[in-house]
This record gives C-alpha cells, structure tokens and sequence, in this order.
C-alpha cells in the first residue's frame, strides 16, 4: 500500500496579505480564523506599524496560539514609522517607489516560506501581489473588502467614462442617473459615485489608478487603536434603542465647522496648533450629562446593545455589515471610495437607514436622527428583518457558509495539484 509523502500530507499553507489599512485587516483576519478552524496553515502577513498597533492595543498574540499553525508575520508599508498615515493617505502615498519596495519583501517572503506556500489571498487592490503570485506559479485569490456592488460600480468606471457619464461637469445636477452600470440604473446617481469621480479632469493620477485596479481604498478585538470599554456601562443605563450610536471609522477626517454632534479619534478632528484638540475636550465638557464620548469604542458590542438604537456612521463596509448583523437602522455620512455607494444602498435599496451624503447640517442630523430612531419604525422593523437574513446565511447550510465551504475546497484542490506538479 502506498503511503502519502509528508509533504501531500500536510495541510494547506496560506498566506493572507491584506492592504494596511483598517477595514482591510479587520475583514481578512476574520477570514484567516475560519481557515484556520478549517485546519490551515495560516501566515498573517500584516505591516510593521501595524501589527505593532495590534500588539500594543489588543490580545492577538495569546489569541491565536488556540491555532497550532497560525503565525503572523510582518512586512514594511514603504513608509517611515514617523509617517501619520491618516486621512487619504494610501492613495496619496501609492508610487511606484513604494509598492517595488514592498513587492520585494513580499517576493522574498514567499520563496523563503517553510513550509512551502500554497495560496495566497491578497486584498483585491494589490495588484504587485498578484504579479508576484503569478511569476512564482503560486495560487492567489483576490479579496475584495468593500461591499459588491462598490466594487461592481468600480468595475464600471471604465464604461462610465467611455459612455460621457463622467467626468462631472462644473456644478450639474448631481441627482443625475448613471445609467451605465448594469443593474443599478434605476438609482445610482451622480453623487452616490465613489469620491475620485467628482475630480474634473478624467486624467487626475487618482482616477486613473482606480480605473486600473477596480478599487479604492474599516469577540475578538482587532482594533488598530486601544479600545475604551468604559462606555459599555453608560448604555447599561439608558432606555430601550435609546441611544445613537456615533463613529467614523479609523481614517475619516472632519472640519472644524462640521464638529457639532460627534468625536471619534484624537486625530479625527482638521485644525492648527492643536486646535482639534481643544474642540474635542469642548464638547466633551457640553455634552456630558447627554452622551459619552470616547477616543474608540469596541464597536460590535456597542452596535448589539439593547439601548442602541441607531448608527450615524461613514459607510465603511465593515461598519454597515456589523450595524446590519446587530439589526440596527443607520444614518450615513459617507467619507471618500465605496462608502458613496454603499450610503445609497443602505438607504434606496435596503431602506435599512437614511443616506446624508452633500446635505449635511445640524438640522438635517437632528431630522434624519429622529427619522430612524423615533418616527419611522419601518427603519427599525426593516433593520430586524435584514438581520435575521443575514444570520441564516452565515448559518450551516446558508450561502454564505456553504460559500466558505466551497472556497476551503478549493484551496484544498489547489494543493492537491502543487503537490502532484512537484
């Protein structure tokens, strides 16, 4: 009888390489835990800063020893350590110089791997990834981290453009009908496309990026800044779905003037001198006998809380899947990329919440606040019933997991057919 190799016996060797960015990490390192439930082999290949943030911030390390073959692993961003990286500044920072720099340590880190690597999922912005992948005849699948129909209508620019669609002209009416994205005629308008699109010039170096690549750039804790848990005790009080929940995700930035009912991080807030600051302990002061303000929340057990009630949020995919999962109704103030599209959804599509995009002023919060979380049960009621959805599907024998099964398969194949090559 025929004896299997240690080498066809071993189980696969993944390596998941997400974007260092927030939302990127925090959906793909989900995703690393399943395959490792599944028995994989798993290398988390994280940047330098931010696994350093994670070590600091969270209990990864202790974590993921409950996995034998879950290992994380570090790769520089191609910046200095000093670098802020806030606000826009991956796509600020995206040269050449930069992704060569990274694509090499990623190129060494591969042909140095024991064991041996037998897949890799990479985000699906990395094209330097791919490329490697290919010249090292190594397996890779793209993993796109914004929601399908963003990333549909990224797929679209290129027709978007070519029909005369964009770019936007002067000060047109924004309301107008993209009518070129298969599906989505019907109610994708000018101002629900993501932020690159209201550049003038079609030859903006941003767009051009996005229309290459497809894509623009939010339990167990995997925050990127130290999580206050103070707060939970303030819900603990209040009433039933009384309570809006607030925050913007770990890069949107905000004006001055626009600070009026809402903080998140220390550095979330534009101004000189330390002037954010200064704003951020004001309105600390004014509103402590209403609310309760925090540099970061844990933001799934605030969403499950039973006084919340509603989310004023950005859009970031991770944000609305967790506000959809924990059944609440949402308010959207979208920031920049997919979060234009996904804000439309939420509210034409889904009628999950209500879409604040272009209009925003204290009224209009006031009015949209009290739409979703007192006069308009129908958001409420609909906010319950996506969610009952959405947990079947990740249920055994829903889509979502038998999807996650066929994906474990295929991996499993792919091994299979390195190992035989060999």
């Amino acid at each position: 009888m025929e004896m299997d190799s240690p080498s066809q016996s071993r189980p696969p060797h993944v390596v998941i390489f997400p974007l260092p960015l927030q939302g990127h990490i925090n959906s793909m390192i989900k995703l690393a835990e399943l395959l490792a439930l599944a028995g994989f082999k798993l290398t988390f290949l994280n940047s330098h800063h931010n696994h350093e943030r994670l070590i600091k911030f969270t209990n990864i390390v202790a974590y993921f020893k409950r996995y034998p073959g879950f290992e994380l692993k570090t790769i520089t961003d191609g910046l200095p350590l000093d670098h802020p990286r806030s606000g826009n500044w991956f796509l600020e920072t995206y040269e050449e110089a930069i992704i060569m720099k990274i694509k090499q340590r990623f190129r060494e880190m591969l042909m140095n791997s024991n064991p041996p690597v037998d897949c890799v999922i990479a985000d699906g912005f990395s094209g330097f990834a791919i490329d490697v992948a290919n010249e090292l005849g190594i397996p890779i699948i793209g993993f796109r981290t914004s929601s399908p129909r963003s990333f549909w209508v990224y797929y679209s620019i290129t027709d978007i453009i070519k029909a005369g669609e964009l770019p936007i002209r002067g000060s047109e009416d924004m309301d107008r009908l993209i009518t070129t994205v298969p599906g989505m005629e019907t109610y994708l308008r000018c101002r629900d496309l993501p932020s690159f699109c209201r550049k003038s010039d079609i030859e903006d170096s941003t767009v051009q990026l996005i229309a290459k690549h497809g894509e623009s750039f939010d339990q167990f804790s995997n925050a990127l800044r130290e999580e206050d848990k103070s707060c939970i005790p303030w819900p603990d009080k209040q009433p039933y779905r009384s309570v809006i929940y607030v925050s913007f995700g770990s890069i949107t930035s905000t004006s001055r003037d626009q600070l009026f009912l809402f903080v998140v991080r220390p550095d979330s807030v534009i101004g000189k001198d330390g002037e954010g600051e200064d704003v951020v302990k004001e309105l600390m002061e004014k509103s402590k006998d209403r609310g309760y303000i925090v540099d970061w929340a844990p933001q799934e057990v605030v969403l499950n809380h039973q006084a919340v009630g509603g989310f004023l949020t950005h859009s970031g995919w991770n944000s609305t899947l967790e506000s959809i999962v924990a059944g609440v109704p949402m308010v959207c103030w979208p920031y920049f990329a997919d979060q234009q599209v996904t804000s439309r959804v939420v509210s034409r599509v889904w009628k999950i919440g209500l879409d604040m995009k272009d209009v925003c002023d204290r009224k209009i919060v006031e009015n949209m606040v009290n739409d979703v979380m007192v006069d308009r049960k129908e958001f409420v009621n609909s906010a319950i019933d996506m969610a009952k959805v959405i947990n079947q599907c990740v249920s055994i024998g829903g889509s979502s997991s038998n999807n996650l099964d066929r994906l474990i398969e295929d991996i499993r194949m792919k091994r299979l057919k390195t190992t035989k090559r060999l």
